[in-house]
């Protein structure tokens, strides 16, 4: 009887909208998920836990979320986390910056709230803090199955040889993996790992309440788009160092001498705004450059509907989620090729271009390609949204309910 349930458990199917979908499951059956976040702030992964806890009943387990902090520090100038996009029961821990809270009292109460809290599966936020590795261990000792979640890519960061070893001494250690794109779960494979171990896809943008992709496409075909606004560039993000947003001012700098009337607006804010301003004004392209500062995700998308492209010059990405978002509102992308989700969003000539991080030319030159490609934005506009359909809030649930149930299916 137990093997017939077991072949019966489980299946996902996606409908017209990406919907899911799982046969009903014996309630003696339920089996309990907890699952851990660093911080509230993250509205990705508030609209993705919102859609996993909708549909987790139907797939047979129950989920419980805790956000261990409210925020970070290098995010809290991008605006306070807006709960609206949590549509789920949660727990939050520390409602302050997870940098602020002590190490011991990270470790202590999350080994309290795994030692309390005795679920099947208990997916970890992460794998370099010790507060990580002292759940880890819990998890170990009271033999329960974990997964992690890993954005991670072989390009994002520089490796160090100890590092390495504790990495590949943790993830061997894991039962499941749940990893943004291609490149991360190709990562996480590196260290020996069975690739049906690793779950991709698990990640979506957190649009404005009042997204509507069919009222998007149809401005695109009214034809409202001014072709003058083919000269205007946006980032959006951290202005921080990782970010190349120094490389982007030198290459705008030669985009104006041969387009005099580009401009270039800066959304977000960080440490590095005002050696930002002073660099726009040595290169003398400050009248071009507008920060904007903290904006809504309501503004974001009205600035990327007249925008010629989003410019992602990261040094240092795991993935890009302002690329999804840019994506979905009809905007080609120019995005160095250290960012995780080239492969998947970044088609050259079709949702946008990518470029060398860092080679200050290859990224001009794309911005002029980018700029020539939005002459046509209506059939630009489509390209981008068709790719970006298959990144929605539904699928990444999906795929991470899909990664829970086969992980406790598999014997330990």
């Amino acid at each position: 009887m137990l093997a017939t349930l077991r072949a019966h458990l489980y299946v996902i199917a996606f409908g017209p909208r990406h919907n899911i979908h799982c046969f009903p499951m014996s309630t003696s059956y339920v089996r309990s998920v907890r699952i851990y976040h660093n911080n509230l702030w993250a509205r990705y992964k508030g609209v993705i836990f919102s859609k996993i806890f909708a549909n987790s009943a139907r797939c047979g387990v129950s989920t419980a979320f805790i956000q261990v902090g409210e925020t970070s520090i290098d995010r809290k100038g991008l605006g306070g986390a807006d709960r609206s996009y949590h549509q789920y029961p949660y727990k939050l821990m520390f409602p302050q910056s997870y940098e602020k809270i002590p190490p011991y009292k990270l470790i202590t109460s999350l080994s309290a709230d795994l030692i309390r809290n005795p679920s099947d599966l208990v997916v970890l936020p992460g794998y370099h803090l010790p507060e990580y590795w002292a759940m880890l261990l819990i998890c170990i000792l009271r033999r329960r199955k974990r997964a992690v979640f890993c954005d991670s890519t072989a390009l994002d960061r520089e490796k160090s040889r100890w590092k390495e070893k504790a990495k590949a001494f943790f993830f061997r250690r894991c039962d499941g993996f749940f990893c943004y794109g291609t490149r991360s779960k190709e990562y996480v494979a590196s260290y020996g790992i069975d690739p049906q171990k690793i779950y991709a896809g698990c990640q979506a943008a957190a649009l404005a309440h009042d997204y509507d992709a069919a009222a998007i496409r149809a401005y695109y075909a009214s034809k409202s788009f001014n072709v003058a606004d083919s000269l205007k560039f946006l980032y959006v993000g951290r202005l921080a160092e990782e970010k190349g947003l120094f490389d982007l001012l030198d290459a705008f700098c030669r985009v104006r001498k041969q387009e005099p009337s580009a401009t270039l607006d800066l959304v977000g804010s960080g440490t590095l705004e005002q050696a930002l301003r002073e660099r726009a004004r040595q290169l003398k392209v400050e009248s071009a450059v507008a920060f904007l500062g903290t904006k809504t995700p309501e503004d974001i998308g009205r600035l990327l509907m007249s925008s010629a492209a989003m410019i992602l010059p990261s040094r240092r990405e795991p993935w890009g989620l302002v690329v999804n978002e840019a994506l979905s509102f009809g905007c080609p992308v120019v995005v160095s090729d250290i960012c995780g989700c080239v492969p998947e969003l970044v088609r050259d000539g079709i949702t946008g271009y990518a470029f060398p991080a860092g080679d200050v030319d290859a990224l001009t030159k794309a911005m002029m390609a980018a700029s020539l490609l939005s002459k046509n934005r209506d059939e630009v506009a489509n390209r981008c949204m068709d790719v970006i359909a298959k990144f929605t809030p539904e699928h990444a649930a999906a795929e991470i309910l899909r990664g829970c149930v086969s992980i406790l299916n598999t014997p330990q």
